[in-house]
This record gives C-alpha cells, structure tokens and sequence, in this order.
C-alpha cells in the first residue's frame, strides 16, 4: 500500500514566504523553455475530445444508469457519478431546487514539485490534456490524480512523479492543506493541494517543464493556459503579499502572510467571529436523491439537462489521448450554459490593499459558507435577471473602465467539466466607494485572505484563483 502524505514531513519550512515572493519576482529562467511555443507543440498533438450521445457512455466496462436510483456510474464503483440533489435554504432568492450534482468521494491529489535553480524555487508543470479543457492542452500541477487515477482502477500506466506525494522522505511539505471545489456543481469535493521541495535531480518527463512563480504570473495573464488546479495549489504559497503594486512599487514587504495584528478595517478576530456568525444564521439542507427523482430535469440519449432555463447541463463526451495514463475512454462532463464572472472589488484603506469577499452559500459547500469573490454570476443570466435580484456590486465591476487591475478569461476543470470558461476580474475602486457594505460582505486585507487560505474550506476555488491573479500582477 502506498505510504499516506501525512507521512511527510510537515514542519514549517523557515524563510518560505520570502523565498517564494523572490520566485515571485523572477520572470526569465536558464531552466524554463520558450513557454508559449513549447505549449502550442503539445496542442498540435492528436488529440480528440467529442461530444457523443450520452447513451454511448453505457457499455460493458464503462458507465452506467444504476437500476433503483438512475444514477449515472462507473462500472467500478470509483472515479465519480452524476447524482441528484435537493436543496432547501433560508438564504437567497431561490429557497427550494433540484438539481444533478457531480459526486466524487476520491480526495485527489494535487501536488507540485518544488526545486530550487540558481537560488530561486522553481515549479514543475505538466503541459495536460483534459477532455473539456478550451485549447484542451492547459499547464497543470505536477501530479493531477484521484486515488482511483494513482491505483491504477482504469488500468492504464502510472502517473509521472506520484511517488513523491505518496511515498515519505521524498522532500519537505511547503503546503499541504484540503481544498473545496465548486460548490455548485460538487458535492463535498475536496482536493489535496500539495507543495514538496526537493533536492534530488528529477528526471525530466518531455511533457513537463520548471518554471519560476513571476513566469506563472506572466503566463495568468493569457487566457487558458494554467489550469485551475494548478492556480489552486500555486494559491496556497505563503507569500509575502502581492510582489509589486499597480504603481510597481513594493507594495508591503516584510508583511507576514499569517498577520494578525490590526492593521486592516478589521482585525483577524473581528473577521472571523464575522464569518461565523455568517454559517450560523443560514439553514441549509443538501440532500443527495436519486438522479431520476430529480424535479425540473430531463434525460433523453443525448444528455441530462433542465425543462427551462438552467446553468449546466451534464453531456458525454470520447477521449482519445496518447499522453494520458489510458489512451481512449468516454466519460459524463458537467456543460455550463455560457461564461461565468467571478469578481473582485479591491480598495486601499489606510495604506493597505483590502478584497471585498462575500460570505457565499452553495449547495456543495462542506460546511454551508466560504469566502467567495465580490461577485459569481453566470453571464447568460443577466439579461433575464431583473435589476433588483442581480448579485449585489455586479453593475458596478461591469461597468469599470478605470482602475481594471486584472480581467482575463481562465477554464475550470477540463476533467469534469466541459468548457467551463470564467471570466476573472479585479477591479480596484476609487476612495468614494463605501466602505459600508451588506452583511453577507466583509473587508479583509490580502495578508488575511493569505493567512485563511492557508487553512481548509475558508476561501472558495474562485476567490483562491483571484488572490493568486492578484498576487502575481
């Protein structure tokens, strides 16, 4: 049996923070390849992702409607299944729904390699195929695997370098923490996001490539290229606040990322009796139903999607890919309907960057509420959505035309979902913007939204996506 992570070990690296920031602040490497050319050789590759009937998908050794709940399966028992939900809250709009919701019980593992050149840390990243990846070839962590993936269930070759996050005495844990996923479409999906530096040589796979955290932050700012478990991992860095203000000043160094002390609006113990206060005054039942139980929803050969109007709707889709651990399958893909937003408000107050996040409740969440961006929203719902029931500052971030600090489209996870495309924006608001805001709102400085993230379920998947944007500006 392979050796458990825990078994690492865990103590807390001295002087990471500031090694990590000069990482941070490094954009060119001896180590690294043209990038950009490198990625578009790997996309040239035969790769094929296609949408098929999702009765294609029901075949021997493959997937299947279970007879007593209609739930779509995998004939093992493993990887994940389409399941229903049914939702009751006392938060929002919308009180009561249905919906289906991905389950995948597996905690997958997603680790990066660490490996200091030239004195600064570098980062091993795989250039991936994933079936709903836009461009489908998108840089990943070095290891991308649920448990099924790393034990081999779809009988197909091992992954590269898993080793060094199953085995001890590989390297020194720099992060090791349990992370959510969307909370709308997973059920109590975590992940763990792993860091290991190493000293060791590392034999160099031709789909991998080192590269510095400053040419990470270069390459956030195109649309597609770093895929969401890699911005998830690469989030969880203790860094020491953003390397370089919108003016490309220092923007406060020697601040340490786990700060207490009162030096934003509020302090860490006013924040997080705020947040608490926040999970206890919403009610919220998640309940799993069988996927043929679900009200609102229709199934026909080609996919699983709503009566009216809806944000998703689960599809199937054949894989035939050389560079995977298994070179054809078929699989479900969850499908949104258009482009999400997820959106920041920043503002200085007193000196210092403060991030407007949101107490959000979603239905997949694990412990009802996690700090979520300004705003979430999926995009083909505005024309339809009066004004007043419109997320609460979403007119305001679409209207910005000064102070847009970072606005690029980014894809969510091509294994699950298909062409799944958010559109991540921070918009930094002038000193007229109220620092009142509504309850479910708080102000926090990026060193507290650091120090929480370096903790489980705290910052949503989108608002770690948007510290990490923000941080490598």
């Amino acid at each position: 049996m392979p050796a458990r992570l825990n078994q690492l070990d865990v103590s807390t690296p001295v002087g990471i923070a500031a090694r990590v920031t000069a990482s941070a602040r490094t954009t060119a490497s001896r180590m690294s390849p043209d990038v950009e050319g490198w990625l578009d050789g790997k996309r040239r590759q035969p790769f094929e992702s296609t949408i098929i009937p999702l009765d294609e998908l029901t075949e021997p050794n493959g997937w299947r409607y279970a007879a007593d709940t209609g739930n779509l399966e995998h004939h093992s028992g493993r990887f994940f299944s389409v399941e229903g939900l049914h939702v009751r809250t006392n938060h929002g709009h919308v009180r009561e729904w249905w919906q289906p919701i991905l389950v995948q019980r597996d905690i997958a593992i997603l680790g990066i390699i660490a490996k200091e050149f030239d004195g600064v840390l570098h980062f091993l990243l795989q250039a991936k195929m994933e079936p709903g990846n836009a461009d489908l070839v998108q840089l990943s962590p070095t290891v991308q695997a649920t448990s099924s993936n790393y034990t081999q269930v779809h009988r197909g070759t091992r992954a590269p370098y898993v080793e060094y996050f199953t085995e001890p005495d590989r390297g020194r844990v720099l992060v090791d923490i349990l992370q959510s996923e969307q909370g709308a479409w997973f059920h109590l999906k975590r992940n763990r996001n792993v860091v290991v530096e190493v000293t060791d040589d590392v034999p160099l796979h031709e789909d991998f490539c080192w590269l510095t955290l400053g040419q990470i932050g270069r390459l956030l700012q195109r649309r597609n290229v770093m895929n969401m478990d890699a911005r998830t991992v690469l989030g969880c860095l203790p860094i020491a606040g953003p390397a370089r203000g919108p003016d490309g000043e220092d923007a406060y160094e020697g601040a340490p990322p786990d700060s207490t002390e009162p030096d934003g609006l509020h302090t860490m113990t006013e924040i997080l009796s705020w947040f608490t206060g926040r999970k206890s005054e919403y009610e919220l039942s998640a309940r799993l139903v069988p996927l043929n139980s679900v009200v609102g929803w229709r199934r026909d050969t080609e996919k699983i999607s709503p009566e009216g109007s809806g944000n998703f709707s689960i599809v199937g889709v054949r894989v035939n890919a050389r560079t995977r651990e298994v070179h054809s399958w078929k699989q479900p893909l969850l499908a949104p309907h258009g482009l999400g937003l997820a959106g920041l408000v920043v503002r200085r107050i007193g000196g210092r960057l403060h991030a407007l996040v949101r107490a959000e409740v979603l239905p997949g969440n694990r412990d009802t509420v996690e700090l979520g961006p300004t705003v979430r929203f999926m995009m083909d719902d505005y024309a339809g959505t009066p004004a007043e029931r419109r997320p609460e500052f979403l007119d305001h971030m679409l209207s910005a035309r000064q102070g847009v600090l970072y606005d690029v489209v980014q894809s969510e996870e091509g294994g699950r979902f298909h062409y799944a495309e958010t559109r991540y924006l921070v918009v930094e608001a002038d000193d007229d913007f109220s620092l009142r805001v509504p309850p479910d709102f708080a102000w926090m400085t990026v060193e507290q939204l650091l120090a929480l993230q370096r903790h489980s379920y705290y910052l949503s998947i989108e608002a770690r996506t948007l510290l990490l944007c923000l941080n490598n500006l």
